[in-house]
């Protein structure tokens, strides 16, 4: 892909738009990054895109600028259907996404996790238990470092392990997965998607362009998941109750159990795969420290992308025994006066919320919350009167959470993070958890789902202090 000379606009200057912006410098492009950020707010890393030669457009989208670009670079907090983006489709124009552009770059193969939930926790699961086997693995996508800045750097990985998002997968045109992981689909960013349905289709898109020798590892027990992977070309391995003939893995009340027709394992270009995967094989349960079913589950996942990759059962067994989770999902934070309380911020949708309220024996204190995505809360009624005590709710949600869920539990309102906690606090007793777990976007209050957690942990914190003095 010839970038010399290239007029590109970058729509979105983040993490990952900034990292496509200084990618596509360095390879000779004429760049103008946009933004609605105002340009009062230029912090150090959109200075360090001035100082390279990169014209900025600050306070909103010229339409101007797209209509004679050779290529637009997409970020995936943008939308692809603003005027400007669409005005450029209209006009030929190729839209492309971070993703698809990093992947016409990176030469190693790529190992990519999508779902409504759990991706994060899948990503980090498959990426040490490659990491284990003896490759080197790069972990990245949504989560943390953008595919982009790999591919500006020396590429010095075995494996490409990738979290991938459905704004990511909204344009991607040539992106084509070795091994993709679909973990599941139900309703989220319906603020952003015309319909559920849309939303699905987007997730598919994963395996679009795989291909007889590529891998899908599917969860068979989504119901979505089932009707929308019906005629994938490539190969299937399903979990976690794989049917008779199907290959993948089938999760017990102890063990996990793999089932392969064929040893697997692609390698890479330079090395050869150290899978040693039989017809079948277990891996125990009894040390794992990840919580809930959901958990379970995306261990399964984990396991059989990894395997698939060419990593060792000992090791996938050993991240097992060993893997504490990722932060703000599910993430203990302390006890006060032997009461437990959780972090769930990275909860941002209904469906993650109910995983996690299965997650616990009840009675439950649930903090909820934030900016509504277009879920339906409702479907909570049934796992609220059952496990949840007291239900306090935050943000510009917190009338509709309370409209949806006012005939099951007592509801009260919070003016903020200290005032849920300590109200939490209050209304809880020994033995029972308060557990935040937002069910909505975090972009009324916060910067993003970590900022938020961070403050639920401070607020608790600061309960803890006040408590011991």
């Amino acid at each position: 892909m010839n970038l010399e000379q290239k007029y590109i606009v970058v729509v979105g200057l983040g993490l990952s738009g900034a990292a496509a912006a200084r990618f596509l410098k360095k390879r000779g492009a004429r760049v103008i990054g946009t933004d609605r950020i105002p340009a009062d707010d230029l912090g150090p890393e959109l200075l360090q895109l001035q100082a390279m030669g990169i014209s900025l457009e600050l306070g909103g989208h010229r339409t101007e600028s797209f209509k004679h670009a050779d290529l637009v670079v997409l970020s995936p907090g943008v939308s692809h259907t603003i005027e400007p983006v669409a005005l450029a489709r209209e006009r030929g124009i190729p839209i492309m996404g971070e993703i698809e552009l990093a992947s016409r770059f990176i030469r190693q193969p790529v190992v990519a996790v999508t779902g409504t939930n759990g991706k994060t926790t899948t990503t980090e699961l498959l990426g040490d238990m490659l990491t284990r086997s003896g490759f080197e693995v790069f972990v990245g996508g949504n989560i943390g470092n953008p595919l982009i800045g790999y591919a500006d750097g020396p590429q010095k990985a075995d494996i490409i392990v990738a979290e991938i998002s459905s704004f990511q997968l909204d344009t991607i045109a040539e992106f084509r997965p070795h091994i993709g992981v679909l973990l599941n689909i139900t309703a989220d960013h319906l603020d952003r998607y015309p319909s559920f349905e849309a939303y699905a289709a987007s997730k598919v898109r994963l395996f679009e362009n795989q291909q007889e020798n590529d891998v899908a590892v599917l969860n068979g027990s989504d119901p979505v998941v089932r009707s929308l992977t019906g005629d994938l070309k490539s190969r299937k391995l399903v979990y976690p109750n794989p049917e008779s003939r199907e290959e993948g893995a089938l999760l017990g009340r102890e063990h996990i159990t793999m089932r392969t027709e064929r040893p697997t394992g692609p390698g890479t270009n330079n090395r050869n795969p150290i899978s040693q995967i039989q017809n079948q094989s277990t891996l125990d349960l009894s040390g794992i420290k990840l919580v809930g079913r959901h958990n379970l589950e995306n261990a399964c996942a984990a396991g059989l992308a990894a395997m698939t990759a060419g990593a060792g059962m000992q090791a996938i067994q050993q991240t097992l025994n060993t893997f504490q989770g990722s932060a703000h999902r599910l993430e203990f934070v302390d006890q006060i006066d032997h009461i437990d309380f959780y972090n769930d911020s990275k909860a941002t949708n209904v469906d993650a919320v109910l995983r996690a309220v299965e997650c616990f024996e009840p009675p439950l204190i649930l903090i909820m919350g934030g900016l509504d995505k277009g879920g339906d809360f409702s479907t909570l009624s049934d796992a609220v009167t059952r496990r949840v005590k007291n239900l306090i709710v935050m943000g510009p949600a917190a009338a509709l959470i309370q409209t949806a869920l006012e005939n099951t539990v007592p509801i009260t309102p919070a003016t903020s993070m200290p005032d849920a906690v300590r109200q939490a606090y209050q209304a809880g007793s020994a033995g029972n958890v308060v557990l935040l777990s937002p069910g909505c976007a975090s972009f009324d209050m916060y910067k993003n789902y970590a900022q938020r957690g961070d403050d639920f942990k401070q607020s608790v914190a600061g309960l803890k202090r006040e408590r011991s003095t």
